[in-house]
């Protein structure tokens, strides 16, 4: 008689387990805005509610923790231009609600983060990465097949456009600034509608300009 082999259950992470690494992660995203990368892991604990026994469970290092931040953030963004696809009919609506959701992700203060010791080319960041260009060309592509975006510029050109609008200036604070973020990109969204009314020096940035630059 041949005995079955046990099948050997998988464990998963307890519920608590999830919400206290999703509380470690915002907390994590909203200090790097206020304060840069460098911020203590003792304050992030201290504000995500939990003891800084339980970051390191989650987070051996403070590169962890960052690449975790920013692929989060990419994917949070990537996620609004699918919604904002599915949802909205008007191709330049739908555009509009997208910069406007990645400004709201703080996607600006994020970025210099990519540059920093961690690796750039780990599987996690460029998968979120490849998820996030991809749904931001889906989201113009249809906006310029409808004729109201300007065929002059790609992604490249949006992504430090929507950066640069949300980032404060030197010598502001970040939270200070936020009220002023979403009237300067409406007037960003205002010259990418089509028909474009000047030619633009050079030519339209993509992302992989923008990697090489």
């Amino acid at each position: 008689m041949q005995t079955a082999t046990p099948v050997r259950k998988v464990s998963r992470p307890r519920a608590d387990a999830l919400r206290n690494r999703e509380r470690i992660v915002t907390a994590a995203r909203e200090m790097f805005v206020e304060f840069g990368p460098d911020v203590p892991l003792d304050e992030i604990a201290r504000r995500a509610g939990v003891g800084n026994a339980t970051v390191y469970r989650n987070f051996p290092d403070r590169d962890a923790l960052v690449r975790e931040v920013v692929c989060s953030v990419m994917d949070r963004t990537a996620l609004a231009a699918e919604v904002a696809l599915e949802e909205t009919g008007d191709a330049f609506e739908a555009l509009s609600r997208f910069v406007h959701a990645a400004a709201d992700e703080r996607i600006s203060a994020l970025c210099p983060m990519v540059q920093s010791a961690f690796d750039k080319n780990h599987p996690d960041l460029e998968a979120a990465r490849e998820r996030l260009e991809g749904q931001t060309a889906a989201i113009m592509e249809r906006a310029q097949r409808a004729g109201q975006l300007r065929d002059d510029v790609s992604v490249g050109d949006l992504m430090i456009a929507v950066s640069q609008l949300s980032r404060p200036p030197a010598g502001t604070q970040c939270v200070g600034v936020d009220r002023f973020v979403h009237r300067h990109l409406q007037l960003l969204l205002d010259g990418l509608r089509a028909p474009a009314r000047s030619e633009l020096p050079g030519t339209s940035v993509t992302m992989e300009d923008l990697r090489r630059a």
